[in-house]
């Protein structure tokens, strides 16, 4: 998500809080510090994490910085003990985008220049569209997330070259994983395309674009939402009408951010009898990527053939 100037001012601030404590706390017990043959990665969050865990095996020690699923990934506060892992990370993989710049601003401020970083937004491609913004969430974009396993796995190389054959298959396997995930999506584009459904925020648009749906939720709703801010009274009647009028087939809702605009939306669509499909922007724990978007993919199909 986009940052308000409040939110990316928090992050900034726990940066630097962090970076004064520096060592006045204690760090974890592994200090960030990858054990002995290992390559020491740090990811964003843990959807970033797991990925690298598919593809580096037992070769990679891994912090995933965000991994609370009840977390809010944009009110995030770094400490001092991501300062110390970022600092020994010889492989960083982020979403770039704006959505983690936490990770850029560390990275300097710990003068680790010598880290390979793989940023998903930069490798997607992907840019904001004319007079909009750009959605950061590219994680739910399997193409985005093949490119950033080939690019984890060369990183992965470089650090550890002896064991690049080692990444370049698991990187292979972690894609082939993608394959029935993307044939998910084509079923429900050759079943449903052109048919409408609603979002809170921009989370899923990857997901619900490769399966031929059309988001017909106001962007001034989804805007607010997103940005925190409160949705106009015109705007907002827009939005549950959606669900009153039955213009939609269901409401994609981000759970992990959920605030009174979208539980209106959520509570409108439910007494409408439109399907809720429940969506995050952390793996949930006990869920690997792979599994967690397969779930997503049956979801969303489930919902729209009620």
């Amino acid at each position: 998500m986009p940052l308000t100037a409040s939110r990316r001012l928090a992050l900034l601030t726990g940066a630097s809080l962090a970076l004064l404590a520096g060592c006045g706390s204690a760090p974890d017990p592994a200090g960030g510090q990858a054990s002995p043959g290992r390559v020491a990665v740090v990811a964003s969050t843990n959807v970033y994490g797991d990925i690298v865990r598919h593809i580096g095996g037992d070769r990679v020690d891994v912090t995933s910085f965000i991994s609370d699923p009840d977390q809010d990934p944009h009110s995030y506060e770094a400490d001092p003990q991501d300062r110390l892992a970022l600092s020994r990370a010889e492989v960083v993989v982020e979403n770039g985008g704006g959505y983690d710049d936490f990770v850029g601003r560390m990275l300097q401020a710990g003068h680790n220049g010598s880290a390979r970083v793989v940023d998903a937004v930069r490798i997607s491609g992907k840019t904001a569209p004319p007079g909009g913004e750009l959605n950061e969430h590219v994680w739910y974009d399997f193409p985005t997330v093949a490119k950033v396993a080939d690019r984890t796995a060369a990183a992965l190389a470089g650090a550890d070259p002896a064991h690049a054959r080692t990444f370049e298959r698991n990187a292979a396997a972690f894609k082939a994983g993608l394959a029935p995930l993307e044939a998910g999506e084509a079923r429900i584009r050759k079943e449903h395309a052109g048919e409408g459904i609603a979002i809170t925020e921009p989370v899923p648009l990857y997901l619900t674009a490769a399966s031929g749906l059309v988001n017909r939720t106001p962007p001034a709703f989804s805007e607010a939402v997103e940005e925190g801010d409160d949705v106009s009274p015109r705007v907002l009647r827009e939005s549950l009408a959606l669900f009153s009028g039955r213009k939609v087939r269901a409401l994609v809702c981000n759970v992990q951010t959920s605030g009174p605009q979208s539980e209106k939306a959520e509570a409108a669509a439910r007494a409408a009898g439109i399907p809720v499909v429940p969506v995050t922007e952390t793996l949930p724990q006990g869920e690997d990527y792979l599994g967690w978007m397969a779930a997503n993919v049956r979801a969303l199909a489930g919902a729209l053939g009620r």
